[in-house]
């Protein structure tokens, strides 16, 4: 993976150099928000990192909600009509095949790396330490089989709801300025994603749906999800997401320090 790999802090800042000038000239947005807005990281950190920043947080929250909820309504569309992958697989074993030792240890695992995660300051820690605890468990054999079909739907399920209530209280000026604006940029990452899937299509470095869902600058969990129903490699698809969320999280706020320094005092 490393050759895909290396190309995940290159689209990032090839998203950047579109976004931040897309945003200030064309939705409005003042440069400090304009420039959170278009780092494709998690909607959490970026409206956490645009805040001690002075960005206007409604509107960077706005954009990155937008941005998911854009990209899980085209995504699946693009997997069906263009890659021709029917979103059939089973996401998992029902509950009631799995033995009930393995569910346990997926519990423990659960609790231990969302808690101890969050005491060592992981971020994304309800996703990333689960992660890498039963990854371990994994690699160690002692986790054998994918979680309960019934715990992954109501994820899902979460997953959209979480989403959706983040549009409570938007008022028609945010709708005409804001939501459309981040609409239109995901769109034009969209495209900017095809040619990067292409790119690695072509060149041999990953499947086509593997490069698709790897690049797509949706949310991890999110991608997972469809990359279990889509069938497509999970551990391809979880680490590129996991190297774009880390390039973001750890670049963005020394390239904004940065370009703040770079700038002439006004």
């Amino acid at each position: 993976m490393l050759a895909s790999l290396s190309l995940v802090p290159v689209y990032i800042v090839a998203i950047g150099l579109i976004g931040v000038p897309f945003f200030q000239r064309v939705c409005g947005f003042d440069p400090v928000t304009a420039f959170y807005a278009a780092m494709p990281g998690g909607a959490a950190d970026m409206t956490i990192f645009g805040q001690e920043a002075g960005a206007n947080v409604r509107q960077v929250s706005l954009v990155h909600v937008t941005r998911l909820m854009v990209i899980m309504v085209v995504a699946p569309v693009i997997l069906v009509n263009i890659y021709g992958v029917a979103l059939i697989h089973p996401v998992g074993p029902p509950a009631s095949d799995l033995p009930v030792s393995e569910m346990l240890i997926m519990a423990a695992a659960a609790i231990a790396g969302w808690k101890g995660g969050e005491r060592i300051g992981l971020f994304g820690a309800a996703i990333l330490g689960p992660l890498l605890v039963s990854a371990v468990l994994s690699l160690g054999g002692i986790l054998h089989l994918r979680p309960p079909r019934e715990a992954l739907l109501f994820a899902q399920f979460l997953i959209g709801m979480g989403i959706g209530v983040s549009y409570v209280g938007v008022t028609l000026r945010e709708l005409r300025n804001t939501v459309a604006g981040g609409t239109a940029f995901v769109l034009i990452l969209a495209v900017l994603a095809g040619a990067v899937t292409e790119l690695v299509t072509l060149t041999g470095l990953a499947p086509p749906v593997e490069g698709f869902l790897a690049f797509m600058p949706g949310g991890q969990a999110e991608m997972s999800i469809l990359a279990l129903v889509s069938g497509a490699d999970l551990s391809f698809v979880v680490v590129h997401h996991l190297a774009r969320i880390l390039v973001v999280i750890l670049g963005a706020p020394i390239l904004f320090r940065f370009i703040r320094r770079s700038q002439p005092p006004r």
